[in-house]
């Protein structure tokens, strides 16, 4: 739970007294490889802060997984719009690998809005998290799989270590073979 602290005091001060009605609220799960978090059609009920492991959102198409972004701790994760509206999920969350996780359901996130320094900490949070969707998709929209890759190879060089080939292809909108002949061609 020090994590947890300590990535919130990142984004704002945080009192003894508040942090004392915030860390009540979590509840540590441990999910396991694979596991899903939330499966499509599911409501969200929780937001949650992953303090170890990798997480994978994704949805399904025509029977094929399409990766949508990636979570490593430490950081908030949820799914956005069935979380805020409490209507089903059209995405699935998994672990990539073994993951610790501090769960606060909706309720409990909306009374925690009475603290400052909790209504401090969403309002920065969720802009970061509109930041780097935007650099998402604008990187989607401009730039090649290869573009991509190599700038999380000099970027992520340990995340790229830890997800499989199948679902960094995914992520990268092209098929594994073609991700194995650009990871070929930039070893040369």
């Amino acid at each position: 739970m020090d994590t947890l602290r300590k990535f919130i005091e990142n984004y704002t001060s945080l009192p003894t007294d508040e942090w004392k009605q915030i860390s009540v609220c979590f509840e540590k799960q441990v999910i396991e490889k694979d596991e899903l978090i939330l499966q499509e059609g599911k409501v969200c009920r929780h937001l949650y802060f992953v303090e170890s492991g990798l997480l994978h959102f994704y949805i399904n198409k025509d029977g094929n997984n399409i990766t949508k972004f990636f979570t490593e701790a430490p950081y908030f994760f949820t799914s956005q719009s069935s979380f805020n509206s409490q209507k089903p999920a059209n995405e699935n969350i998994q672990a990539i690998e073994k993951s610790i996780v501090w769960q606060i359901s909706y309720n409990q996130v909306n009374e925690l809005y009475n603290l400052k320094s909790w209504t401090d900490f969403a309002r920065k949070i969720i802009q970061e998290v509109q930041f780097f969707t935007e650099e998402i998709l604008e990187e989607l929209q401009t730039e090649t799989a290869e573009f991509r890759y190599e700038k999380m190879l000099k970027n992520e060089p340990e995340l790229l270590k830890r997800i499989p080939l199948n679902i960094l292809a995914s992520y990268l909108g092209i098929a594994p073979q073609s991700l194995s002949r650009i990871r070929k061609k930039l070893a040369t």
